[in-house]
């Protein structure tokens, strides 16, 4: 058994403060019994966040950054046959207009239906098509194209982009696929401008789709299933959100039931924050040894912090 928990920290003040008055009493349990197995480190610029690369290494994939195959991997998931075909992912967004430039608003707050969502799709698949991509929906949020240029394209993640400015997170613009992207996105922005699903989301207060993310480009590759760890993503949308009183209720809820239950399992943990992950395992080298330091467990707050 490995847990594996995305967004347990960042590097805000705001999350440093809920932290020092956090109390994970069955994670400092846990962590008392496990010793350092492996770290990741890196910068919140990165385009893979940790927890996609600590998922990635756990499956044992070959990559680089922003390189993995994910798309493929959520389409195979989808029902969609991949085959040996580079897939990336293409989120239908919202890109909010500022005075610095467009802000991705988090495309889970669109709560775009199927229909609305198939119609916007089929506007703009013809798009793809004409350029030579295999275009296929997944889901009201899960979109892919294939072409042979995504098979090593790099982008940067969506959970590197929600909530951000994304001329930083545009990448690859001067490549001829990056070129390419940016057009398509041009494109689909004048057809969704006035398209009959926007209007109506309008005319009911709703947010527009104005564009899309593409994320996750690459050949399928296998899955070592007994690599395969458990993700707990609980914590991720009020850490996007900022919303640390419910960031910091979930982290409690998430001590409460799948640390706990997982902490006797005799398993792995991997923490993930901003910038690095990092996995810990029984063994002999595990922390604060003795009968006295298990129940007491160790502080977690020094681990969170560092990631």
């Amino acid at each position: 058994m490995h847990l594996l928990v995305p967004y347990a920290s960042d590097q805000s003040e705001a999350c440093r403060h809920v932290l020092r008055d956090l109390s994970l009493p069955n994670l400092g349990r846990w962590l008392s019994r496990l010793g350092p197995a492996a770290r990741d480190d890196g910068e919140a610029t990165s385009r893979s966040p940790p927890h996609e690369r600590a998922l990635a290494a756990a499956r044992g994939w070959h990559g680089s950054d922003g390189a993995y195959p994910f798309a493929a991997e959520a389409a195979r998931g989808d029902g969609i046959d991949v085959g040996d075909e580079a897939w990336g992912l293409l989120t239908p967004a919202h890109w909010q207009l500022g005075h610095d430039g467009a802000t991705l608003l988090d495309p889970a707050l669109l709560e775009l239906g199927d229909a609305e969502s198939r119609a916007l799709f089929e506007s703009v698949a013809e798009l793809f098509r004409s350029e030579g991509f295999t275009v296929a929906w997944g889901a009201a949020t899960r979109w892919y194209v294939g072409h042979a240029m995504l098979a090593d394209f790099p982008t940067a993640s969506l959970d590197r982009v929600i909530g951000r400015n994304v001329d930083r997170w545009l990448g690859e613009t001067r490549s001829p696929a990056g070129r390419l992207i940016r057009r398509l996105q041009s494109e689909a922005q004048l057809v969704w401008h006035s398209h009959p699903v926007n209007e109506a989301r309008e005319a009911r207060g709703r947010t527009p789709v104005n564009s899309f993310w593409l994320s996750g480009c690459g050949v399928a590759q296998a899955i070592d299933s007994a690599r395969e760890p458990q993700v707990d993503a609980s914590l991720r949308s009020p850490l996007l959100a900022a919303d640390w009183a419910a960031w910091a209720e979930a982290w409690r809820a998430l001590d409460a039931g799948p640390i706990a239950r997982s902490s006797g399992s005799g398993g792995a943990l991997t923490l993930c924050g901003e910038r690095s992950a990092a996995r810990f395992a029984p063994g002999p080298g595990g922390w604060l040894r003795g009968i006295g330091r298990h129940w007491r467990g160790v502080d977690p707050q020094p681990v969170l912090e560092g990631l």
